[in-house]
């Protein structure tokens, strides 16, 4: 015997709202994975080095600025997600969003090809 229409709609939304959930979950440990680099690269590679460490000093800032990125956005997402789910729409993931992060990324990821060689 089939389900229900209403049944189906139910099940759809329920799995809707606990995708929506952990993917604001993911933001959050992508968020963690920031601010562990930042610590790593900002604290602990330079007790290792003995060298200069304001490059990494800058760099690990950065990392944890991204960190704090991902949550604030991360929150803002699932919020809007869920206020579009309740009225039957779709929130995209924005091109504003995805160059930001990119533009981060790619610096971040310069920064630390930078203070690595030097």
């Amino acid at each position: 015997m089939d389900p229900e229409p209403r049944e189906e709609i139910v099940d759809a939304s329920r799995r809707t709202r606990l995708a929506n959930e952990r993917t604001y979950l993911a933001w959050w440990r992508t968020a963690l994975a920031s601010f562990a680099v930042s610590l790593g690269i900002g604290k602990v590679v330079p007790e290792l080095t003995g060298g200069s460490s304001a490059g990494y000093h800058v760099v690990g800032v950065g990392y944890a600025l991204l960190g704090v990125a991902f949550i604030g956005y991360g929150f803002w997402r699932q919020q809007a997600q869920e206020q579009a789910i309740r009225e039957g729409r779709f929130v995209p993931f924005g091109n504003a969003a995805a160059l930001v992060f990119a533009v981060a990324g790619i610096v971040l990821g310069l920064a630390t090809i930078v203070v690595v060689i030097v």
